[in-house]
């Protein structure tokens, strides 16, 4: 693993700090984790994850709008189905650091 890097951040405001409560927020749903996890294998429709990780098209869509009003997501239409994948390589290098973090002995 790798070593982190030491950057130093100005304190953030109250907005900031705000923004940054509701992506904890979001992310720290047991049902958003196991999709967001899902969503590092790549782009997949509302019936994929719904299929992978047994629970209902509704469950999943309800779950997903916590994800775009935090922007942890991003969407892509084709025809009938809606695609989503990671908004970015931030969200993946996120919970892989998180994940690094609990399993460290």
């Amino acid at each position: 693993m790798s070593q982190p890097q030491n950057i130093t951040f100005d304190v953030p405001n109250a907005f900031e700090l705000e923004k940054l409560s509701e992506l904890h927020k979001a992310m720290g749903d047991f049902t958003r984790t196991k999709i967001l996890w899902q969503l590092m294998q790549g782009e997949q429709c509302v019936n994929d994850l719904a299929k992978t990780l047994s629970l209902t098209n509704s469950a999943i869509s309800h779950q997903l709008h916590a994800f775009r009003i935090t922007k942890l997501i991003r969407s892509r239409k084709a025809g009938k189905r809606v695609f989503y994948s990671l908004q970015d390589e931030h969200i993946q290098w996120i919970l892989e650091e998180t994940y690094a973090h609990i399993s460290e002995r």
